[in-house]
């Protein structure tokens, strides 16, 4: 960790967007060691009790239950260190999972109180009054997360300056189909979890107008429904969905929900993208969505996502009773149930403490996959750029090449104690879901039969 963020540093660091837990600024600098590069820094709640005199980097890594969970990665029980065990879960879990090529750890470096007084200040009036509000830059917390900017390609390798780079959110791209969804909650195996959890937010006033994305449609691996999703993202990016041209937003939100693409908003959209794609009026959009779909096929990312993803295979409504059994607590899922009701998790807690330890390691990591972004980055390639490392597509309608890479990002560590609040919302959503379409079949009852009595 010899490289260390001071005062006089914070300056350098522009705002980039933020997570629930993460504030991402990008280096604006000239300093050699860090152009090229993103720092993850550590936020905290408003109303969050933690000590003043407490560094972060002495909390607990991980639980008694999570080093028995994680007992296979030596590298992550070994650490005593709970930001670096983040970074290892990474290096060591979702790396090998979804390919060295795709996944970039990063490194840690010291940051000082002051460089994180600083960035505070400086960000806040950039931040989602609702972000700031939640939280703010953890100022106790001494260290931070840098890693490569994949919006931009790697700093003096040869090629175009121009660079635009797409972030997608894919969410969960499957139907579960476990055996252990019960019978009022079986809408789960025909709506998407994404459209289900649009509804919940809908309502609670997150967004103003339902996404007209498709996860099924990213994952298809057909051509049609993969341009059919990113054009639905286009048209309503909220937090899945940014572009960036040379490390600057051009559509999206940052840290935040964006708006839908207006008239306007697509005609700014349209006059940025010219600069990079050679088309005709209003055909630049488009020709994006047909590159950033032949880049997703090429690539092979999707498949891999999936896979990892479908780790979870008997959902949450399964998990949540091997999570019982790990922590040795009574079933408060079962408590609720009748006798009968119950029988069908019998399996569950019948099952050997490695095999209940596999369900619930399996569903986190899955769980992880399904809350990730991709980072597609692309720049043309010129007639006389030759040996480039970088993959690349042909786009047809304009006769460009382009070099390409895809990179994951936001790997984050899913805590065991999280396993209860997963399972509440995902009660909370399908509940939300199932009423509306009650409501809405009610209401559809009801015109029917005034049109029937008006007929007479």
């Amino acid at each position: 960790m010899a490289l260390t963020l001071k005062e006089e540093d914070a300056a350098d660091w522009v705002y980039r967007g933020e997570g629930a837990v993460n504030l991402v600024l990008a280096y604006a600098g000239s300093s050699p060691s860090f152009i090229g590069k993103v720092v993850r820094i550590r936020k905290a709640p408003r109303n969050g009790s933690q000590s003043k005199s407490v560094s972060v980097r002495n909390s607990i890594a991980l639980t008694p239950h999570e080093r028995v969970l994680w007992k296979d990665v030596h590298q992550l029980i070994s650490s005593s260190d709970k930001e670096i065990v983040g970074q290892l879960y990474v290096q060591h879990v979702m790396k090998p999972l979804l390919g060295s090529n795709s996944v970039d750890a990063g490194m840690h470096v010291l940051v000082t109180r002051e460089f994180l007084e600083l960035v505070e200040k400086n960000v806040s009036g950039q931040r989602p009054a609702w972000r700031v509000e939640a939280a703010r830059v953890d100022a106790h917390c001494d260290f931070g997360l840098l890693m490569s900017d994949h919006s931009l390609f790697a700093y003096g390798s040869q090629g175009s300056s121009l660079c635009l780079s797409v972030e997608i959110k894919p969410k969960c791209g499957f139907l579960p189909l476990s055996r252990f969804i019960s019978e009022v909650n079986a809408i789960k195996r025909r709506i998407t979890r994404f459209e289900m959890h649009q509804t919940l937010k809908l309502l609670q006033g997150e967004i103003s107008q339902l996404s007209e994305y498709n996860p099924l449609d990213l994952f298809s691996g057909s051509k049609e429904r993969i341009l059919k999703a990113i054009k639905g993202l286009l048209t309503t990016p909220q937090n899945n969905f940014r572009v960036f041209l040379n490390g600057s937003l051009i559509l999206g939100g940052l840290g935040g929900v964006a708006k839908n693409t207006d008239v306007c908003i697509a005609k700014a959209f349209e006059d940025e993208l010219k600069s990079i794609i050679r088309a005709d009026d209003d055909l630049c959009t488009n020709n994006l969505s047909t590159l950033v779909t032949e880049a997703l096929q090429k690539s092979g990312v999707l498949d891999k996502l999936l896979k990892v993803q479908k780790l979870d295979n008997i959902d949450i409504e399964g998990v949540i009773h091997a999570y019982y059994n790990i922590t040795s607590q009574q079933c408060m899922v079962c408590k609720e149930l009748s006798e009968e009701q119950a029988k069908i998790y019998t399996p569950l807690h019948s099952a050997s403490l490695d095999e209940s330890l596999r369900i619930v390691k399996d569903y986190l990591i899955a769980t992880t996959a399904k809350d990730c972004s991709l980072m597609l980055c692309f720049r043309p390639r010129n007639e006389e750029d030759s040996g480039s490392v970088y993959d690349n597509v042909y786009l047809d309608s304009t006769e460009q090449s382009f070099d390409y890479k895809v990179y994951f990002i936001d790997l984050d560590l899913k805590r065991l104690s999280k396993v209860e609040d997963y399972y509440e919302l995902d009660k909370k959503i399908v509940n939300c879901y199932r009423q509306i379409i009650k409501m809405d079949q009610g209401r559809n009852e009801e015109t029917g039969l005034k049109a029937s009595n008006a007929a007479y």
